[in-house]
């Protein structure tokens, strides 16, 4: 990642002094515009090292890698502005203005492309991070189910540590992986093993005092002791760790809905939208001649969903099913592949045949785009319910009432209709809770592979 982003910086700075070198302007000598590409190549890493841009803990995942270059490159502008104020050399605005902002672009660029590269081997198995998990069988299941399931994350559970040094059914594993002790035998194990990574999951015994002497015993070796959170799923901005009376707090902070960056992402969203029906305007007429063409039916379909706070709203879609589907849907009731209130069918007889093709890109959803230019939803955002969902919803559920819908969301980007029902509850809450302006960006990025691939569509 290292030799990547320099890469970048020498590519994006050498660029804007060849131009400037060529440009005729008598400020720009050749070697003159080189010394100026070297000083703001030596501020580009200077500030991606400052914003820990290298930090092993974000590489490959989360939007917070991509969120800590774009910082890098906006504060080594304000650097590069300050610089060029208190010496006066204008001659610096082509790095500040073109260089900056190339450098970022391209260093996230390749390091999406390092990513996908890095993905893939992990999920053949490939650059995975040894981990033994400590904790209830219960709770060590779940961590080894997650892992596997999640393999991009870099974890592979080897060995576990159980309280009675025993796993399911009195047998020494779990799902597979060999119990290699109890708990007082982690430290001990750690070391034999060369394990990297010591996953403390929930489990009666870990007392305060107990974890502290585990983090002691564990310094000064190749493990990092990572503990997981019993509480609630909350991740990002939301989490604070101060000292309060002596004791080390974890501070949660309540999600807030309103402010600059809801402003920003309310701005995207009526943007993004306006550009979005300018660009797919010739494909939203060749659908609806499709639809006109095929059964000569009506070629939108108005549902009402429910919206931020609890409102209604009238939902576009492109109609992708007979004309009466809803009253039919009453008789397929007993094939019903939904889980919880959703009713989903793999092969649903009422989805016509143009209807299959814009189900399985996601076609049948761009009218949304209106719905997001008139306020009702938003380019990203929890899954739009319908009112009857709704009604069943308990109190965790209904808290994605708090903002508005979109057109897609990390529901979208991780796996759509092969959810279950408590796994996109889970995955919208956890929007909702932990949501950003660079999470947005790369649900939206994501959007584009799940869309084309057509996973869990139907």
């Amino acid at each position: 990642m290292i030799v990547s982003d320099i890469c970048a910086i020498v590519a994006t700075t050498t660029l804007v002094a060849v131009g400037a070198a060529v440009s005729g302007s008598a400020a720009y000598s050749p070697r003159w515009a080189g010394v100026l590409a070297g000083g703001a190549g030596a501020v580009a890493v200077v500030m991606l090292s400052l914003c820990r841009a290298w930090d092993v803990r974000v590489l490959g995942q989360g939007p917070e890698e991509f969120r800590r270059v774009g910082r890098a490159a906006v504060i080594a502008m304000l650097a590069l502005s300050v610089i060029a104020l208190a010496v006066r050399l204008d001659e610096l605005r082509p790095w500040v203005f073109v260089g900056m902002p190339a450098l970022a672009v391209t260093a996230v660029s390749q390091r999406y492309l390092l990513r996908k590269v890095l993905h893939a081997r992990r999920r053949e198995g490939s650059c995975l991070l040894p981990v033994l998990a400590a904790g209830t069988v219960e709770a060590v299941h779940d961590l080894i189910r997650r892992t596997r399931s999640d393999s991009h994350i870099g974890w592979r559970v080897e060995a576990v540590c159980t309280p009675d040094g025993l796993g399911i059914g009195r047998v020494a594993e779990v799902d597979g992986v060999p119990v290699v002790g109890n708990l007082d035998e982690l430290v001990e194990r750690t070391r034999l093993g060369g394990y990297r990574v010591v996953a403390v999951a929930p489990a009666p015994e870990w007392t305060p005092d107990r974890v502290q002497r585990l983090a002691w015993d564990l310094e000064g070796g190749t493990a990092e002791l990572v503990v997981t959170p019993t509480l609630m799923e909350v991740a990002g901005p939301r989490l604070h760790v101060a000292p309060v009376f002596g004791l080390t707090m974890l501070w949660v902070s309540a999600p807030t809905f309103s402010g600059i960056p809801r402003l920003i992402k309310a701005v995207m969203d009526r943007v993004g939208a306006l550009v979005l029906t300018v660009l797919a305007a010739p494909v939203l007429l060749l659908i609806a001649a499709a639809i006109k063409l095929d059964d000569g039916g009506p070629v939108f379909y108005r549902q009402y969903r429910v919206g931020r706070g609890g409102q209604a709203f009238p939902m576009l879609k492109f109609r992708s099913m007979v004309v009466d589907a809803h009253q039919l849907r009453h008789a397929l009731a007993a094939a019903n592949q939904g889980s919880g209130p959703l009713f989903k069918m793999r092969r649903d007889p009422r989805v016509t045949r143009v209807g299959a093709v814009l189900r399985r890109y996601s076609l049948d959803e761009l009218p949304q785009v209106l719905n997001v230019l008139f306020g009702s939803m938003s380019l990203v955002g929890p899954r739009p319910p319908l009112a009857e969902e709704v009604a069943s919803y308990g109190q965790d559920a209904r808290r994605k009432l708090l903002v508005k819908p979109g057109m897609t969301g990390l529901w979208q980007v991780s796996g759509r209709s092969d959810l279950s029902w408590e796994e996109s509850v889970r995955i919208d809450l956890r929007y909702v809770e932990s949501w950003s302006l660079s999470m947005d960006l790369v649900i939206l990025w994501k959007t584009v592979s799940a869309v084309v691939g057509g996973k869990g569509a139907y």
